[in-house]
């Protein structure tokens, strides 16, 4: 069985950061499921582990939660990472959490990368601190990613037809390195 894990920055309820990755999950399960390939998909949410992780990075203390949350990203077949967008790079506690994945953890997982913000004036945020991130991970970060803005999901959940586009294509890139 294939797993597909998303990691979600986001935290609000509801939270479009969320929303926006569990589009690109469902769209990698759809394609796979027309190859013949089984997955099932796991959302890791930020806002349930960041006191967690908060108290690892400050005194150490490793929380089951926490470590099973770690490993479920660790040991995806694949992953969607997603963060909303503060101050022109990706959420604090989204990186608190990643900090405490060993460096090449994630060696060769592909791995899609997803931003949200209020703004169109950071939709560079995946390649300049993103995509470098993921990449010290070891992370095999895939072409497309995708920023999305309030004005690409009506309603908070449904893509306007650019936004689509991307997710297919991410979803697709997603089938194609598993099948690999």
């Amino acid at each position: 069985m294939t797993t597909l894990v998303g990691f979600s920055g986001g935290v609000g309820t509801p939270s479009s950061t969320t929303s926006v990755l569990s589009l690109v999950l469902a769209e990698a399960v759809r394609v796979l499921a027309e190859r013949g390939i089984e997955a099932t998909t796991r959302i890791v949410e930020v806002r349930d582990i960041a006191r967690d992780a908060t108290d690892e990075v400050l005194g150490g203390l490793r929380t089951p939660v926490l470590d099973e949350a770690l490993a479920a990203i660790e040991g995806a077949d694949a992953l969607v990472v997603a963060s909303p967008i503060f101050r022109g790079s990706y959420a604090g506690v989204f990186k608190t959490v990643l900090d405490l994945l060993d460096p090449g953890s994630l060696r060769g997982i592909p791995t899609v990368l997803v931003a949200t913000s209020g703004t169109v004036r950071h939709t560079l945020v995946t390649e300049h601190a993103m995509r470098p991130l993921m990449s010290y991970l070891g992370a095999l970060t895939l072409p497309t990613t995708i920023v999305a803005t309030p004005e690409d999901l009506v309603l908070g959940v449904r893509p306007v037809p650019d936004l689509a586009a991307r997710v297919v294509r991410a979803g697709k890139e997603i089938a194609d390195s598993i099948a690999r």
